[in-house]
C-alpha cells in the first residue's frame, strides 16, 4: 500500500509539473516574440550535440547560462541519425532528445533546426552518403525519391522531438524549415512541401526560415517568420523582415558570426571581441533577438568534416577542430570574447535579474612522450576485395567514409603520365608498394609522371575521402574515391581490385605483424598511463597525416600542413590508469612516438618533410 501511495504521489507531481510546463506559449507579436503573452528577447548561442561529448553537454549549458544566454540553437544531422538507409540511431551522442531535456533542466529554451540540409561545415551538409546511391535522386528538390526519403527521416525526428515543443510542455520554442535555401534556389513549392512535412511530423509550433540578407526573398515562405543570417544592423534587419513579413516583426538574427571556421592549409581564423561588442550592444538595445553562430564549436569527429568548393576557389576540406574562435573554446572554457559578450548581455538583463557566476575553468595536463607498441601495415591487412573492370566510387562500394585502396597490375618498362580523372580527394600512389607520389585535390593535382620498372608492375592508389562538399551547387556532385577513370600514357587502365577501409572503429580486418613494404599507411596501437584525469591535447606536429582514437573514441583528423597541430582529448573520455590509443598514419610509417601538451596548437602552418 505504501509503495502504491508513493507511486500515486509521484504521478500527481509529474502531472502537475507537466501541466505547469504546458501553460507556456510562444508566439509572434508585432515587434517582439511573446512568451506567455509577454515580450521575450531571444539571446541564443549555437552548440551542436555531436561536436561535444554527451557527458559534457550539461557543463557547456551551464556556461551558456553564465554568459547570459537564455536559449541554445542546434541543427539535427540526418547522416548521424540514418547512417544507412532505414537504420535510425538516436542513442549515445546522437540522443538529441536528451540534449534538449538537459537544456530544459538548465533553464534554457531551444531553437531546433531539423532541416535535412544543415551546411554547418558538416559532411555532405548533413545528408547521408547513401542518397547518392539512389539513381536519379536529387537532394533539395521535389524529385520523388528524395522527398520519400526526406519524409521518412523527418517523421523519425518528429517522434523524438515534437513532444518537446513548448506547446507540448517542452522547451523547443521555434523550429527552422530548410536552411539558407535562398542561397541555393528559389522554389517556393519545395519550401511549402518542407513546411507540410514538418507539420505532419508533429512540429506544430512556431516555424521560421533563415537566409543571408541578399537571399531572403528566395528562401522565405509566406506565412513563416523570415530570420536573417550574417547581418547586425538594426535598421537593415527591420527593413528586410518588414519587406518579407507584411510590415511587421519580430526581428531575429538566426546566425550572427563572432568569427569563422578553418580549413586545411590556411591560417586559423580569429576576430577580436572588440569588433563585435558594440554590434551586440546595438542589437540587444534595439530589442532584436539573436543566435550566435557559434557560441561553442567543439570538435568535428568521426569523418564528419565537410568541405567547400566553388568554381572560383579550390577544394577546401575543413579541419577537425571547430573552435571557431567562439566565446567558449573547443574544450569548453571561457575566452576573452565570452567575458566581453557577457558584460554586454548583462547590461540588457530585465530588471531584477543577474547572471550566475562563471564556472571554474577545467584543468588540462601534459602527457610525457611514449611509444606505440604495435604496427600493422594496411597493405598486409587487406579486407575482401571487390573486383571490377573500372574503379568504383565509395558510394558504389556502399562505403560511407574513410579510405579505399585501388589495386591493379600494368605492363612496366616504360614512361608516361598517370592520370586520375575526377580524384576525390587525396591519393597516395605506389609502384610495387613503394610510394612514388601524392595527388591532392586541394592543389588541383590529378596527374603524375612515372618511370615504370620492367615486367609486370603492381599499381596501388590509396584514396582518402576528405569530406563531402557541404555548400553550393556541387552538393549534387559529391561521390568519393576515383569517380571516373585512370589512364597511363593516354590509355585507360582496367581490371581493378578495391579494398575498403571505412575505419568506423580503430580495427582492421587482419592483424598480421607488419612486413617491410615501403611507405604504405600503418595502424599503430599503444597505451599510456595517467594518475589524474584532465583535458589534454595530442601533439601531432612530428607526424604526417591521419586519424587518432583514444579508448575507442575517434578524436578527428590531423595533418601536418596545419593550421591545427593538436587533437583535443576530452577528460570525459580518459580514465585513471591505462588508456588505449590507435593512430592511422598515412605518410610517416616510421613515426611511433606520441606526447600530449596542456594547450592547443591551432594556428601553425608548415610543409611536410617526407624524407
Amino acid at each position: 500500500m505504501k509503495a502504491k501511495l508513493l507511486w500515486l504521489v509521484a504521478l500527481c507531481c509529474s502531472l502537475s509539473a507537466f501541466a505547469q510546463q504546458a501553460k507556456h506559449t510562444f508566439k509572434l507579436g508585432e515587434k517582439e516574440f511573446l512568451l506567455d503573452g509577454k515580450p521575450f528577447q531571444i539571446i541564443s548561442g549555437e552548440m551542436h550535440y555531436p561536436r561535444v561529448p554527451k557527458e559534457a553537454w550539461r557543463a557547456r549549458m551551464k556556461m551558456a547560462k553564465a554568459m547570459g544566454l537564455n536559449t541554445i540553437g542546434t541543427y539535427v544531422f540526418w547522416n548521424l541519425h540514418e547512417p544507412q538507409k532505414g537504420k535510425f540511431d538516436f542513442t549515445g551522442n546522437n540522443n538529441i532528445a536528451e540534449f534538449v531535456k538537459i537544456a530544459q533542466q538548465e533553464g534554457l529554451w531551444v531553437i531546433l533546426r531539423p532541416s535535412p540540409y544543415v551546411c554547418a561545415e558538416w559532411e555532405f551538409g548533413g545528408y547521408p552518403y547513401w542518397l547518392q546511391t539512389e539513381k536519379g535522386l536529387v537532394v533539395r528538390s521535389t524529385e520523388k525519391q528524395y522527398l520519400d526519403e526526406y519524409k521518412k527521416y523527418i517523421i523519425e525526428v518528429g517522434k523524438q522531438l515534437a513532444p518537446l515543443q513548448i506547446n507540448h510542455g517542452g522547451n523547443i520554442i521555434m523550429v527552422q524549415v530548410e536552411n539558407e535555401y535562398g542561397s541555393y534556389a528559389a522554389d517556393k513549392n519545395y519550401l511549402d512541401i518542407n513546411r507540410k512535412m514538418f507539420i505532419e511530423a508533429g512540429f506544430d509550433g512556431l516555424l521560421y526560415t533563415c537566409d543571408p540578407a541578399a537571399d531572403v526573398k528566395d528562401g522565405h515562405l509566406d506565412g513563416l517568420l523570415p530570420a536573417l543570417n550574417g547581418i547586425d544592423n538594426p535598421s537593415k534587419i527591420r527593413q528586410l523582415v518588414n519587406e518579407n513579413h507584411g510590415g511587421k516583426g519580430p526581428y531575429f538574427i538566426a546566425e550572427w558570426y563572432p568569427a569563422w571556421f578553418d580549413w586545411w592549409g590556411t591560417p586559423h581564423h580569429t576576430v577580436p571581441a572588440e569588433q563585435y561588442t558594440q554590434k551586440l550592444d546595438s542589437v540587444l538595445a534595439a530589442g532584436i533577438s539573436i543566435n550566435m553562430y557559434m557560441f561553442h564549436g567543439g570538435t568535428t569527429r568521426d569523418f564528419m568534416n565537410g568541405a567547400n568548393y566553388k568554381d572560383t576557389s579550390p577544394y577546401e576540406p575543413q579541419i577537425s577542430s571547430y573552435d571557431y574562435d567562439a566565446p567558449l573554446n573547443e574544450a569548453g572554457n571561457v575566452t576573452e570574447k565570452f567575458k566581453a559578450f557577457r558584460s554586454v548581455i548583462e547590461k540588457h538583463l530585465p530588471a531584477g535579474q543577474s547572471l550566475p557566476p562563471i564556472p571554474t575553468a577545467k584543468p588540462s595536463m601534459a602527457i610525457a612522450p611514449f611509444k606505440l607498441a604495435t604496427k600493422v601495415a594496411l597493405f598486409n591487412a587487406l579486407p575482401k576485395a571487390v573486383k571490377n573492370n573500372t574503379p568504383l566510387a565509395f558510394e558504389d562500394l556502399s562505403q560511407d567514409y574513410g579510405y579505399v585502396l585501388y589495386r591493379t597490375t600494368i605492363k612496366g618498362g616504360r614512361k608516361g603520365e598517370l592520370q586520375l580523372k575526377q580524384l576525390r580527394d587525396y591519393a597516395l600512389v605506389f609502384i610495387n608498394q613503394k610510394r612514388v607520389g601524392i595527388l591532392d585535390r586541394r592543389l588541383n593535382q590529378n596527374t603524375l609522371s612515372l618511370d615504370l620498372p620492367a615486367g609486370e608492375v603492381q599499381l596501388d592508389i590509396f584514396v582518402e575521402n576528405m569530406g563531402r562538399i557541404n555548400f553550393g551547387k556541387y552538393l549534387l556532385e559529391n561521390k568519393k574515391g576515383i569517380t571516373e577513370q585512370v589512364t597511363f600514357d593516354g590509355t585507360e587502365i582496367k581490371g581493378w581490385a578495391m579494398y575498403g577501409f571505412p575505419f568506423s572503429n580503430d580495427r582492421v580486418a587482419a592483424s598480421r605483424q607488419s612486413k617491410a613494404n615501403g611507405y604504405g599507411p600503418t595502424l599503430q596501437k599503444g597505451s599510456f598511463q595517467i594518475s589524474t584525469v584532465a583535458d589534454t591535447y595530442l601533439d601531432m606536429t612530428d607526424w604526417g597525416k591521419g586519424v587518432v582514437w583514444v579508448n575507442g573514441h575517434n578524436l578527428g583528423k590531423y595533418w601536418a600542413i596545419g593550421p591545427q597541430q593538436t587533437l583535443y582529448v576530452p577528460q570525459e573520455w580518459l580514465k585513471k590508469g591505462k588508456n588505449e590509443i590507435s593512430v592511422l598514419e598515412l605518410l610517416k610509417p616510421d613515426q611511433n612516438t606520441l606526447k600530449a601538451i596542456d594547450q592547443p596548437i591551432l594556428n601553425t602552418l608548415k610543409k611536410i618533410n617526407l624524407d
